[in-house]
């Protein structure tokens, strides 16, 4: 495996709302921020105008409470906060208002600060949080769900999965057997990290079916001589491997699809036309 570059990257999501408090975190040198969003009343009736806004009763502004680093090394961005989470968290109340996580198990992937599985807990019967047992990740996903105890409806779930390592113990094998919908978000910066995420939901789209997962993602541009334009690298190597590599077995089919972004917006960000959302099912033959 080839090292990754000792970068310091910094979210956009930082420059363009103020979501800091001044509320003293944790951990010495992170900060802790207030991610807004809109609360609707599960219900089976819930209607959306022409506008594709929400035609409900009021909704209740909640925030999620994520104490976090506002930059770090290339290896450690689950430790920050990116869009991609608010996409997805988008998805997931909109999926969650219709009825289609309840009763279900959620296993997130990668799930970095905990935001996408916070969301999930709202609606699902259990939520699976996992991450790379490095840079203390883990022991943040834990605090942060802590700070947003009360959000948390569902049986709820810290464990440690690595990409670079698919034999899993039987411990989380069994929550992997077990998990009817699996989510990501923002899991695409490394070509090595995306082989190896790729290479993970094979096999874990491939063990019992039938599964679906949502990935979220933001296209990350970079203008390269090599072709005189901005390219999405690591995009591109992630369509090429989910090409070229996702496949059924004997026992299993797949489908995969980009979803359009026509989902409502229930978090404060900036739905940047570089998002996009990819939904993969696996089902029995």
């Amino acid at each position: 495996m080839q090292q990754m570059p000792d970068l310091t990257v910094s979210s956009e999501i930082y420059e363009e709302y103020d979501y800091q408090t001044k509320i003293s975190p944790t951990n010495k040198g992170n900060v802790i921020s207030e991610f807004p969003f809109l609360l609707v009343n599960h219900r089976n009736d819930v209607k959306f105008d022409e506008d594709n806004d929400l035609d409900v009763d009021r909704p209740k502004k909640e925030v999620i409470k994520i104490e976090h680093s506002a930059k770090t090394k290339l290896a450690l961005v689950g430790l920050q906060v990116w869009r991609g989470a608010f996409l997805l968290g988008d998805l997931l109340i909109h999926l969650g208002i219709k009825g289609e996580l309840t009763g279900k198990s959620v296993l997130e992937l990668g799930a970095g600060t905990g935001i996408s599985s916070f969301v999930t807990a709202l609606y699902a019967k259990n939520v699976v949080c996992t991450d790379i047992n490095v840079g203390g990740i883990l022991e943040l996903i834990k605090l942060n769900a802590n700070y947003n105890s009360k959000l948390i409806k569902s049986q709820f779930k810290v464990m440690p999965l690595d990409f670079m390592d698919t034999n899993w113990n039987q411990e989380l094998s069994n929550e992997i057997k077990d998990a009817d919908i699996i989510i990501a978000a923002d899991v695409i910066y490394d070509d090595d990290v995306t082989a190896g995420f790729i290479r993970t939901i094979e096999k874990i789209m491939n063990t019992n079916p039938p599964k679906t997962l949502y990935v979220a993602l933001e296209k990350r541009y970079v203008f390269t001589i090599e072709h005189m334009d901005s390219v999405a690298p690591c995009y591109e190597t992630f369509l090429t491997l989910l090409h070229k590599d996702i496949t059924g077995t004997a026992s299993s089919t797949w489908s995969v699809e980009q979803l359009p972004l026509d989902f409502p917006k229930y978090f404060t960000y900036d739905r940047v036309k570089e998002l996009v959302v990819w939904k993969m099912t696996s089902r029995p033959n």
